[in-house]
């Protein structure tokens, strides 16, 4: 983990999620740096695979696919209790 990359601020004075990879997935965190924010596969710098999103309570929030950065396929929203919601199709690239 790059822990000088957890403090930066962004030139739009955002101040970055702490980020570390783990057996290969990308792991960013809400700002209290403790609890996990979202989860997935990394090209470079370019989201490509499978992702997560959680709520700081750690509940899953939202998931889905991207291709190359782009999202595609079947995404869904879950409740506040992580029970699925609702679905979207982004379509195929």
């Amino acid at each position: 983990m790059d822990d000088e990359k957890c403090d930066l601020i962004q030139s739009n004075g955002i101040r970055d999620k702490k980020m570390e990879i783990i057996d290969g997935w990308t792991i960013k965190y809400h700002a209290n740096g403790k609890t996990m924010w979202s989860k997935g596969k990394m090209s470079g710098e370019t989201p490509d695979g499978y992702w997560e999103w959680y709520r700081p309570d750690g509940t899953l929030k939202r998931s889905g696919h991207f291709d190359k950065g782009e999202p595609v396929g079947e995404w869904i929203t879950y409740d506040n209790k992580g029970k699925k919601y609702k679905t979207t199709n982004r379509g195929e690239k």
